[in-house]
């Protein structure tokens, strides 16, 4: 990565305007007690780097999704405030609006460190606009919408200056929103430089890079999740790139309808079995391998219950029969799988094998992360490429095992698709 970052620097004295991604997993209970705190964790070594050299912090971040219309106290910031002097071992100032913190940042001393209430409670930071809205019975003309997107862009850029004159300097140490072109993370660098990576963003950016741009090869790719839509250019750009490409999750079935596979009730998005027919038909072209599922974990239903006991299930090899559904890979496909990451030398995962988040569908997505966690240990790369992977990762207790687990699931996607990420994009140069 060619970005400056906090080394590049003068950081003494100095107010630092930091985009983190707190947007941590909360209890349903309306504790607001922190479920994980991995991206607090992650963003450690960068809070306190500014911090050892002198300087002082105010921290951006946004939590859940929130609707921009004003304070919702289900996604309030607070008990991150709390989570995080707990770890700094010092107070860390809570600021309860984040457009309104003039008095508290002015007032930082080297070596305090502030956080701004959720930026998404205003709706100039993302400043979207939707053309139409079915919920909300919205139908804009084209003038309509080209006038109300040049109204939310303005109000983007006044909240980024206004963010951007709490500090020195800014930092984006914020991969999860890095593919996000928001007032906090991208627009801010027009009116706030020097512009830096963070050492979390600059990891990531690393790890990706490599395994995109010069991968040691066999390099295999294991893509999962629900659907093919969301992974439709991922798909495309991998097939440029690896020698393998293995797909599981509910995204395998619209595949192996496209082989002419009897799916039953599986999942399937009948509109991109053309899609995947073509990709399959690309990929025996760059002699690039595909591997689909040979047998799958097939119920009558989709379970209701955490422990599945509301279902019936089996096993099942080629046509799935009417009235059943796919929501694991079998153990043979598990064997093949692994048998195809056996020489890897770069493996990139994202996206589940099945419904793992049900104890007796994990088989499948906990024998692909051994096999993957196998890979580092004969002196391979194995990154997980963010979202449910990570959850998948952590609960198998293999996390420590693998190269890299990344905090962004979208932005890793789309920088595996070869898009420029905004929030890496604003940065300065070397």
């Amino acid at each position: 990565m060619n970005k400056k970052t906090l080394r590049d620097v003068e950081l003494k004295g100095k107010r630092v305007v930091m985009r983190v991604d707190f947007n941590v997993p909360m209890a349903k209970d309306g504790s607001g007690k922190i479920t994980d705190d991995t991206r607090i964790v992650a963003a450690l070594p960068s809070i306190k780097y500014v911090l050892e050299q002198g300087g002082s912090l105010v921290l951006m971040s946004h939590l859940g999704r929130p609707k921009g219309k004003g304070y919702e106290p289900e996604f309030t910031l607070k008990p991150v405030a709390e989570a995080l002097s707990a770890k700094l071992g010092q107070e860390v100032k809570f600021v309860p609006d984040c457009m309104a913190a003039d008095d508290v940042v002015k007032a930082l001393k080297p070596g305090e460190v502030a956080l701004l209430e959720n930026t998404r409670f205003y709706k100039a930071e993302d400043g979207k606009v939707k053309k139409d809205d079915e919920k909300k019975g919205i139908h804009l003309t084209e003038e309509e919408y080209q006038q109300k997107k040049a109204e939310l862009k303005t109000k983007r850029q006044e909240m980024a200056k206004k963010l951007a004159s709490y500090g020195d300097l800014y930092c984006n140490d914020a991969f999860g929103t890095a593919h996000r072109a928001h007032a906090s993370t991208a627009v801010i660098a027009d009116y706030l430089k020097p512009a830096v990576s963070g050492f979390l963003l600059e990891k990531e950016i690393q790890f990706l890079g490599d395994a995109v741009e010069n991968p040691v090869r066999p390099f295999v790719a294991i893509l999962g999740g629900a659907k093919v839509s969301d992974k439709l250019a991922v798909v495309k750009a991998l097939l440029a790139k690896v020698n393998t490409l293995i797909i599981g999750g509910g995204m395998a079935y619209t595949f192996k309808k496209a082989q002419g596979i009897k799916i039953g009730n599986s999942l399937c998005e009948d509109d991109q079995v053309a899609y995947c027919k073509d990709m399959l038909d690309e990929a025996a072209k760059k002699g690039v391998k595909i591997l689909l599922p040979v047998d799958n974990v097939i119920a009558d239903k989709f379970p209701e219950t955490k422990d599945a006991t509301d279902i019936q299930m089996k096993e099942c090899e080629g046509d799935i029969p009417d009235g059943w559904m796919g929501l694991d890979i079998g153990p043979k496909s598990v064997a093949i799988f692994a048998d195809a990451l056996k020489d890897a030398k770069t493996v990139v995962w994202n996206g589940p094998m099945g419904c793992f988040e049900f104890a007796p569908l994990s088989k499948g997505t906990y024998g692909v992360c051994d096999a993957v966690a196998k890979v580092k240990a004969n002196g391979g790369v194995s990154i997980i490429g963010g979202g449910d992977s990570v959850s998948a990762v952590k609960k198998s207790g293999k996390a420590a095992e693998m190269s890299h687990v990344s905090t962004g699931g979208g932005a890793s996607l789309e920088f595996l698709e070869g898009k420029v990420l905004p929030g890496v994009a604003c940065l300065d140069e070397k």
